[in-house]
């Protein structure tokens, strides 16, 4: 499978953030060539390669277009979600699935519902660093796509809900 990123072009990699791929690969594992991304994670210098052929099946993507940011704000925009009666439990392993995902648009919704109930009741130390969590990797990318200061990010973000998480 050709890859399809380059050394130099920035990434996504669920749950860590916008990456830099810093090198392209290819290796001879048990007498069959493989082709891997070496990535480094924007921020945090984390380390992650992964095989082409498998990128895209584990969520790798590229940086969100203008219209996937257009719609993601959209979403933020909408507070019409239904009154969830879960557990806190059962919440934060559906939060942490839409996380894993790695799509812009299911940690926009993790960022919103966690918002959203913030400002109903007191959320737990674990939904709290969930929240924490989605709003760091939406920073992390709007900050990328838009060429944006975070300053200038993380209040658009938390606009929607009239307060900073």
């Amino acid at each position: 499978m050709q890859p399809s990123f380059s050394i130099g072009d920035k990434s996504v990699y669920p749950a860590h953030g916008v990456a830099d791929v810093v090198n392209v690969e290819n290796k001879e594992i048990a007498g069959s060539e493989i082709t891997f991304y070496h990535l480094k994670v924007i921020g945090s210098g984390l380390k992650i390669i992964v095989p082409v052929h498998k990128a895209e099946e584990n969520g790798m993507r590229s940086v969100a277009t203008p219209e996937e940011i257009e719609e993601m704000y959209e979403l933020l925009r909408d507070h019409e979600i239904p009154n969830d009666r879960q557990t806190w439990n059962r919440r934060y392993r559906g939060f942490m699935e839409k996380i894993r995902t790695g799509s812009l648009f299911e940690v926009a919704e993790v960022f919103r519902d966690l918002s959203l109930l913030k400002s109903r009741k007191t959320l737990s130390h674990g939904e709290r660093q969930m929240l924490r969590t989605a709003r760091d990797l939406l920073i992390r990318e709007l900050m990328e796509a838009q060429s944006a200061p975070e300053e200038e990010v993380a209040a658009a973000l938390e606009a929607p809900f009239g307060a900073e998480p």
